[in-house]
């Protein structure tokens, strides 16, 4: 097609270009005038899918995503699969085959895979460096996934989504455990800790989530910001937390049944003397309920949205009751005569722990993908519902340990056993229903939650692809939302919670203090636009930050503890680094939409609180940390490197093609069809 007088024809054509001889595809583009419409390409047989959304019309048309006159290429990873087992658009949902799989070169087969692997290395060195953007994130990748995400969410579905997910898997979880073992009375001071470092990181999520509006939350913005390899760790972690949270729900829904029917909380599960303290409690029940709630999340958002806002009503009146009839009942003695019994490591340990109670406000983030506005939603969502939920968490803990003294509380249904203690016996049946549907909430948005995450993993191919699949008709991850229910009922049949709760808590400590990092560079560091002068005073600042925050934590742990020097030495450390970034970097990115205030001293007080608390976890959580790392590694080398790196370079390929295609095409090389 050629110009008229300087200007793009105001019409639309489709061209046969010929990509190179390796995919041996035949891709159709489609021109738009310059004037924006809101007109759906005519119908093609290799059309793929066209989702217009309220902020860019983005249609995918075979294997392009077009946004006007910008048109972004799809992957030919996926292409090429559907050009040998059917065109994309007709494909079936229910389908199984290898190539839905591994779809990448790399693993067409064992000669192939063994070519991969000898090129490990500077494979590894490619995606190490390798960043990907807020275009491929939230556009390009969409693509993998065949058919969209829904937009229907508003920010009052995100305040109750995040007030569903978090109130029930965190104070009638481990408010009890915690105050008998590590905080005592001073519980409420544990949850106020780590509900200040959870607030903080909400700020950095809102920013991140209005900025890069993505179903990959966390993973999504850390592949952009600090690239493949920390996403990938980051994937693993999430994945792990996602897993092991759900399973410590289910748990924990089992416990409070039993409290209900007036048991003994392990009286409906099953013990096997023969497995190890721990792992010898069997639990059907929870098995049962994270597949009824994964089924109920499977069929829509909107749907979830909607069972979840009118079961968070009736939790906030059940919570009024407790309050109410816990500060009716509460007795100052039960505060002592220690207020502090074990002592200031106590709380901090029991704050990295109730730590895991916050978690699911990231799950909030998720939904970008599906909210209607993110940049107004997400922020006002993810923010208002953290602050109420510190809130009531402070309130609900103070309440129990002045009901019963700490040392007498049970720690696995503390809520109905502490009312029933206080002469309420009847109460603690309205306690346990209403701790079931928290806890049956929890389970419904962690399953839309874990199931996005698990998608845009899947769409990078760091996982197989085949979990990105969206179905047409549900508009919901149905194979993703799956894997994970099946992973969690495992875990759920054979852990206990405390067991679980360690092992989440260091991976969310983790992921929250990546995303943090993640912020300062998105707002100081610009690819090709800051200048290596700026980008060395910005690198020596943020390790400074980095450095002071983990020699604080390392202190406070040590036995050294006592003495004030080093708390000095480091804190001063941490300002310094913090002013540093604040009066000598100069910020390289201002904020679209939603901005985190006090930048980048909230970030880097994200940071501080969220190392200082992983911190605060014993040995054993590292431990069980570092074997899982090293789990993910090990994956990543003989599997995840090489999957991305087809996904990447094919990615280049194409998008070389396309921009040639697009020069012929202004200079009148290619004849219209």
């Amino acid at each position: 097609m050629g110009s008229n007088g300087g200007q793009r024809r105001a019409t639309t054509s489709h061209v046969a270009i010929h990509p190179p001889p390796s995919s041996r595809l035949y891709i159709l583009l489609s021109t738009y005038p310059a004037k924006p419409s809101n007109r759906t390409p005519r119908s093609s047989p290799r059309q793929s899918w066209c989702q217009p959304s309220e902020t860019t019309d983005r249609c995918l048309v075979g294997g392009f995503a077009n946004t006007q006159s910008i048109v972004q290429p799809i992957s030919p990873v996926t292409a090429m699969a559907s050009a040998e087992g059917g065109q994309e658009a007709g494909r079936r949902y229910w389908r199984w085959s290898k190539a839905d799989f591994f779809p990448e070169p790399s693993f067409r087969s064992w000669r192939a895979y063994s070519g991969a692997l000898l090129s490990t290395g500077p494979r590894l060195r490619d995606r190490v460096t390798s960043r990907s953007s807020e275009a491929v994130e939230a556009g390009t990748l969409l693509a993998q996934s065949e058919n969209p995400l829904r937009r229907c969410l508003t920010w009052v579905d995100l305040a109750f989504l995040g007030f569903g997910s978090v109130v029930g898997s965190g104070v009638f979880v481990l408010t009890g455990q915690e105050a008998r073992f590590d905080a005592g009375p001073a519980i409420p001071l544990a949850y106020a800790a780590a509900g200040f470092s959870a607030l903080l990181s909400s700020f950095c999520y809102a920013e991140l989530a209005t900025e890069i509006p993505s179903a990959g939350g966390s993973f999504s913005y850390l592949r952009v910001e600090l690239g493949d390899l920390a996403a990938f760790l980051a994937a693993g972690n999430i994945l792990l937390e996602a897993v092991v949270g759900a399973a410590g729900l289910g748990r924990s829904w089992t416990s409070y049944l039993a409290a209900l029917i007036g048991r003994d909380s392990d009286a409906l599960r099953i013990h096997v003397r023969a497995l190890a303290d721990g792992f010898n409690l069997l639990d059907p029940i929870a098995v049962v309920v994270l597949c009824a709630t994964s089924a109920l999340a499977v069929s829509g958002a909107r749907l979830t949205s909607t069972i979840n806002s009118v079961a968070s009503v009736i939790g906030i009146a059940i919570i009024a009751f407790v309050l109410g009839g816990g500060f009716a009942h509460f007795d100052p003695a039960n505060l002592g005569p220690s207020f502090f019994p074990f002592g200031a490591a106590g709380v901090f340990r029991a704050a990295a722990v109730v730590y895991w109670s916050y978690t699911g406000f990231d799950m909030v983030a998720t939904m970008a993908e599906e909210t209607k506005n993110p940049g107004r939603d997400v922020p006002l969502g993810l923010i208002s519902s953290m602050s109420a939920i510190t809130a009531v968490y402070c309130a609900m803990s103070l309440a129990l340990v002045g009901m019963q003294r700490y040392s007498e509380i049970d720690a696995n249904a503390a809520y109905s056993v502490a009312f029933a203690a206080a002469g309420m016996k009847w109460a603690r049946y309205v306690v346990a229903l209403g701790a079931l549907k928290g806890m049956t909430s929890g389970l419904l948005v962690g399953a839309l939650g874990q199931a996005r995450y698990t998608t845009q993993i899947a769409r990078t191919h760091m996982i197989p692809p085949y979990f990105a699949l969206v179905h047409p008709g549900t508009g919901t991850p149905i194979y993703a939302t799956v894997a994970v229910t099946i992973a969690a009922a495992c875990i759920a049949f054979f852990s206990s919670l405390d067991v679980l709760a360690s092992v989440s808590s260091i991976s969310t400590l983790f992921i929250f203090a990546l995303v943090a990092v993640a912020l300062l560079v998105r707002r100081y560091y610009v690819a090709g636009a800051t200048s290596p002068a700026q980008l060395r005073t910005f690198r020596a600042f943020l390790a400074l930050i980095v450095f002071s925050s983990i020699g604080m934590s390392v202190y406070y742990n040590s036995g050294y503890a006592r003495r004030w020097p080093g708390y000095v030495a480091f804190g001063a450390l941490w300002v310094a680094g913090t002013a540093g970034l604040a009066l000598c970097a100069k910020q390289q990115r201002a904020p679209k939409v939603y901005g985190v205030p006090l930048m980048p001293w909230l970030p880097a007080m994200s940071v501080a609180t969220n190392l200082f608390l992983m911190g605060s976890l014993g040995s054993l959580a590292y431990m069980r940390f570092g074997i899982c790392t090293a789990a993910m590694l090990v994956y990543y080398v003989l599997f995840g490197v090489h999957a991305t790196y087809d996904m990447a370079h094919s990615e280049d390929q194409t998008t070389s093609a396309a921009n040639a295609a697009i020069d012929d095409l202004e200079q009148g090389k290619i004849v219209p069809v």
